[in-house]
């Protein structure tokens, strides 16, 4: 019996590639299958595709019940196995790296329309991250949709030829040369597509090959395409279709010959499928869903983030979100350096008119990063281990003619470096910064061993001989190239090399060029990704703003993540969901025109916690805040219900203070500028509506958290604790009259108010016991914080005293969820620019002849 239902389920595996499940329940029926085995086999195919719709990893958000056909590779196949087999060549090991390649893209394609569907168009988008792997894993996609009947295979490689090219290239060597009798080609290494003549030989009925195209963004390139395809309308009705579009936010949305053209294309395909790729999905989680558009409103998949790799979080750190236990909030590893603001003009032109004939100068930063990329890559022979290629990325302005000028001064450094090896003074100073490096970042904290200067030293003299500086930009006629073996290379360049290109062992970046947006920050974050072999070599020098700016999208990107990842367990669909993203006073989300559909997200602070971080240190500011807490613990004190004083803890709880004075305290206290989400008039504004609506927040409770070994600080009489320490995050440059201590609330502050033991409570448990004790009472708590506040010797963070020039009083804000829906409030904040010194990304060549 056993064999003969498996016997029966393999010619229904095989009917799935002639025909949608469905269908293929039909055929069994007609060829005479009892009933009963074909609902054991129904019952079969579903257990596959539960297992596949209930991955741990990725998640995804779908568009009601789509029909999961695909549960996986079979032993028929061929273009996956290849893939396979090169990965392992590669030494990528089946666990986790293949498993968990296997298990993401094959969530992508069960989200794909069965082939033989009569027609479909369908939209979706994958969100990785910077430099994780996205090409891999559309490629296993294309490699699993082909060998299950897809035909025509389009891929959108970003707007400049390096990309197409590298991406051209990965697809040949995974895709084609494995299985070239299975593949025909519209485009080449150095060819974009050209119209080629006869159509019928791609996709009339006698050939069976796979068709693979890989086109950059440009205009003209797409009308061509899009003109072809028209030509070829008749053999296209039964063509199932794929389209990759690689950085999906780029040149994509709301761009006025891009997008219809893609639209075109789509048009054109009756079985089509559109995929989107991208690392910073900010533009398309705006477009407009109801629109004739691009909007994934079919399914979003969160690809997980790969072991080893380096993001944001990692190199920058990042701010707690709300419910995150701040303590256990990483800082980030101790890669990046300061750029002196003075030095930004050395090696950027202050306006556009200074362009031409400008000089750049290399100051002390930027011959220290130059000198410590030798010695990096120095180290990395030595170790003989990783990626063989070694670069620095120097990314300064957008211009090709500021790009061009670093080129005589780089190269007359590198010369007198080479010729100063055997000047005593010279090798003490290289040996200084060596020293000094491996010191911060510990390369046993990595798994490595530390390389001595001796022993690089015998490589440095190969290095500085090997070493070519190359300036890669839209007009330069040398680009980098990692095909002929091994290289040493400083690339000097602009948007050439701030999106999707992978920067072979990127070691050095140093990056002081301003942007608008998060998105296009985001991506000119080369230095994310993989470091196999040198994970504690890769160092960053960036301007203290940039670096602060890094901080908060490391935090914009982890909570969009996070409100992906609730949706997906709240039965939510692309077209009910809306991802929210925090605002930051000096950068938009994306451009101004990929905004235009976005509305202000309702802002709720039901459930929420909101705690102040960055702080100006001059007395009068600080004078005006100490003067409003004191006020509220004064008038506490009188209209109190009841008064707790801990003094071993150093701690007040005043209990049941009535709302308007808090809202007199919010009213008179000073947030600072920098912080959006800690708006004065948006937290009274929703205090009022909930006080209103539901009779909730009528009550507070105040409490005073303070030091058991800090000085005397005093709120009102009789009312003294201790100042606590809060040290301000180390920057070699802080920006004049600016304080960020990061984290100033522990998850134990936000239970002070609570009876009994609240110690081991996690911050779900702190939520649940709040909602038991106290439904509709709001914590506000005051922390002293000491004017000095030296910090703790740390390994890991590196901290400055706070150095204020007087006492500093945070504030945290602890809101209950509400227990009948909620008031929200909302205001639109818009980023100011007027004083940041921007380039933006200049999109004249989508339109331009092909290049």
């Amino acid at each position: 019996m056993t064999g003969a239902f498996d016997e029966n389920y393999e010619t229904f595996k095989a009917l799935l590639d002639a025909f949608p499940p469905s269908e293929a329940v039909k055929r069994l029926e007609m060829f005479g299958v009892e009933a009963s085995t074909v609902q054991q086999i129904r019952d079969r195919h579903e257990q596959q595709t539960i297992r596949i719709r209930e991955l741990e990893e990725p998640q995804a958000v779908v568009l009601g019940n789509r029909d999961t056909w695909y549960t996986g590779p079979q032993s028929k196949d061929k273009c996956w196995p290849a893939i396979v087999g090169i990965l392992r060549k590669d030494g990528w090991p089946k666990d986790p790296a293949i498993s968990s390649l296997d298990d993401s893209s094959t969530r992508v394609v069960s989200l794909l329309n069965h082939p033989k569907e009569k027609a479909f168009s369908t939209r979706g988008l994958v969100v990785g991250y910077v430099q994780s792997g996205k090409t891999t894993n559309f490629t296993s996609v294309i490699a699993k949709a082909a060998d299950r009947g897809y035909k025509l295979f389009i891929v959108l490689a970003g707007v400049h030829n390096g990309l197409r090219r590298q991406t051209q290239d990965r697809l040949v060597q995974q895709l084609v040369e494995p299985n070239p009798a299975l593949w025909s080609q519209l485009t080449g290494l150095d060819s974009d597509f050209t119209p080629q003549e006869n159509p019928a030989s791609y996709f009339g009925k006698n050939n069976k090959t796979h068709v693979i195209c890989v086109v950059k963004k440009n205009a003209t390139v797409l009308r061509k395409l899009a003109g072809w395809l028209d030509k070829a309308s008749e053999y296209l009705r039964d063509c199932p279709a794929l389209i990759i579009d690689d950085e999906a936010d780029q040149a994509t949305v709301a761009t006025k010959s891009i997008n219809p053209l893609i639209l075109n294309i789509m048009g054109s395909l009756p079985k089509c499928a559109y995929v989107g790729y991208t690392a910073s999905p900010f533009a398309n989680l705006l477009i407009d869903p109801s629109a004739a558009d691009l909007y994934p409103r079919d399914f979003v998949v969160n690809l997980p983030k790969p072991v080893g790799h380096f993001g944001t979080e990692v190199l920058f750190g990042r701010y707690a979100l709300d419910g995150e236990d701040p303590e256990l909030v990483d800082d980030g590893y101790d890669m990046i350096r300061s750029i002196p603001e003075d030095d930004v003009p050395c090696v950027r032109p202050a306006t556009k008119a200074d362009v031409e004939g400008f000089e750049p100068v290399i100051t002390e930063t930027l011959q220290t990063a130059v000198e410590y990329f030798w010695l990096a890559t120095a180290a990395r022979r030595a170790r003989g281990t990783g990626n063989p290629h070694n670069t620095m990325l120097i990314h300064t302005s957008v211009n090709t003619t500021v790009h061009n000028s670093f080129e005589r001064p780089l190269k007359h450094l590198l010369s007198l470096t080479a010729q100063s090896l055997t000047d005593p003074a010279a090798l003490s100073r290289l040996r200084e910064l060596w020293h000094r490096e491996t010191d911060r970042v510990p390369a046993e904290e990595f798994g490595e061993t530390k390389v001595s200067f001796d022993r690089l030293l015998t490589e440095l003299p190969g290095v500085l001989d090997s070493c070519r500086v190359i300036m890669d930009n839209s007009s330069s006629e040398v680009r980098l190239d990692y095909e002929n073996g091994p290289i040493v290379a400083i690339a000097v360049g602009g948007n050439t090399l701030s999106r999707g290109l992978t920067l072979e062992g990127l070691s050095v970046s140093y990056f002081v060029r301003a942007v608008s947006a998060y998105d296009t920050l985001l991506q000119m974050g080369r230095w994310f990704g993989f470091r196999n072999g040198y994970a504690d070599l890769p160092r960053i020098w960036m301007t203290d703003e940039l670096a602060e700016w890094f901080r908060h999208l490391a935090t914009v990107e982890t909570e969009m993540r996070r409100d992906i990842d609730v949706y997906m367990t709240e039965d939510e669909t692309p077209l009910t969901f809306a991802v929210r993203l925090r605002t930051h006073p000096a950068l938009r989300v994306t451009a101004a025109a990929k905004m235009r559909n976005a509305v202000t997200a309702a802002s709720s602070y039901g459930g929420k916690r909101v705690q102040t971080h960055y702080f100006h240190t001059d007395a009068a500011w600080l004078g005006g805040n100490i003067d409003a807490a004191r006020a509220l613990v004064a008038a506490s004190v009188t209209h109190a219900v009841k008064t707790e004083e801990r003094p071993s803890e150093s701690r007040y709880v005043f209990r049941d203070v009535p709302h308007e004075l808090v809202i007199d305290f919010l009213s008179s206290y000073k947030f600072h500028e920098k912080s959006p989400e800690n708006d004065a008039d948006l937290i009274i504004g929703y205090i009022r509506k909930r006080v209103a609506a539901a009779g909730s927040l009528r009550r507070w409770n105040v409490a005073i958290v303070g030091s058991p070994r800090g000085d005397d600080f005093t709120f009102a009489p009789g009312v003294t604790v201790g100042r606590n320490v809060r040290a301000r995050l180390a920057l070699p440059h802080p920006t004049p009259d600016l304080a960020d201590i990061k984290t100033l609330m522990s998850r134990r502050d936000a239970a002070v108010d609570l009876t009994g033991d609240s110690s081991k409570l996690n911050e779900r448990g702190i939520v649940d016991r709040r909602r038991l004790e106290l439904p509709d009472t709001g914590l506000l708590v005051l922390y002293p914080i000491d004017k000095v506040s030296e910090p703790v010797p740390s390994k890991k963070t590196a901290r400055a005293p706070l150095n204020a020039e007087d006492h500093v009083i945070g504030v945290g804000l602890v809101f209950p969820e509400p227990r009948h829906g909620d008031s929200t409030v909302e205001k639109y904040i818009s980023a100011d620019l007027s004083g940041v010194r921007l380039e933006d990304v200049d999109y004249s060549l989508l339109d331009g002849e092909d290049a």
